[in-house]
């Protein structure tokens, strides 16, 4: 049994380090909630724009270079991580995720877009190409940022470096769930399939669609990516919110544990004692 001096120091560490846990839990909760309001007013504005877009992408008179669908012999993924860890099983997931997709891919096919550290971290010393890492984003959400990562992405796509760009990212459900999420970015689906056809409706364009949708178009991806970092900030900080929570529950059990031994050392040490002093005034009868 460790001595009660010892015993006292290792609840001491507990304690402190569950007030780490804790005050690490409060900030992740406070963090949630400014995320969670981001995901609900950006969810309604990409799903419209995703759906208008795509339902223009039916109609006959449109031909768009970001519409264009061809054999795949490149593709690029942005991944979207997180920049710091203490948040459990979350990154992992994203990674084996990945790792899955890239399973169907030869090394020299594929380019990693990644934001946040755990992902380059995880990738910098592998065969896989990097072309861009995003290391600060840090739960910012800057419309210059999202913007520039969208560029760099549809520049691609464009000049016919990849036939593909595809989005990882963690779809928020609630506070403790999230889905590990792979979707298409460009090109952008054409609806024109089964039952959709007869719901598709009929567009007059005023200007001229190539006109429309030069503008239009870059705004989609931008919104597409923007609502993805948001989901996937929510993702991270319910994790880790959770990740903490569970650190300080076991912190407690650890302290229960710990101030038992404490108790019955204690009890150990005065049982001895008085022993001691038992033995002592026998032997000087």
């Amino acid at each position: 049994m460790e001595t009660l001096r010892a015993l006292k120091r290792r609840i001491r560490t507990v304690e402190k380090t569950k007030q780490i846990t804790k005050a690490m839990e409060m900030v992740a909760a406070a963090k949630l909630r400014k995320a969670q309001a981001l995901v609900e007013s950006a969810r309604p504005y990409a799903y419209k724009m995703q759906e208008i877009l795509e339902s223009l992408a039916g109609a006959a008179a449109l031909t768009h270079p970001l519409f264009e669908k061809r054999e795949v012999k490149k593709v690029v993924i942005l991944v979207i991580t997180s920049d710091g860890g203490l948040c459990g099983s979350y990154n992992t997931n994203i990674i084996r995720r990945l790792n899955e997709e890239l399973g169907s891919y030869v090394p020299d096919s594929v380019y990693l877009y990644l934001i946040g550290k755990k992902g380059y971290e995880h990738y910098r010393r592998r065969r896989w190409t990097i072309r861009e890492k995003i290391l600060d984003l840090a739960g910012n959400l800057d419309l210059l940022r999202v913007r520039s990562i969208s560029k760099g992405l549809t520049d691609l796509f464009l000049t016919g470096e990849v036939d593909e760009v595809k989005l990882l990212y963690t779809r928020f459900l609630s506070t403790i769930t999230y889905r590990v999420t792979l979707e298409n970015l460009l090109p952008i689906e054409d609806p024109r399939r089964g039952e959709e056809v007869s719901r598709r409706l009929e567009y007059i364009f005023e200007p001229s669609p190539a006109s429309i949708f030069d503008d239009l178009l870059p705004r989609y991806c931008v919104t597409r990516i923007r609502s993805a970092l948001a989901e996937s900030f929510a993702s991270e900080h319910g994790a880790r919110m959770m990740a903490m929570g569970a650190a300080t529950r076991n912190a407690d059990d650890m302290m229960e544990h710990l101030t038992r031994l404490r108790n019955r050392a204690r009890q150990a040490s005065i049982t001895k004692e008085m022993l001691e002093i038992v033995t002592g005034a026998e032997a000087l009868k």
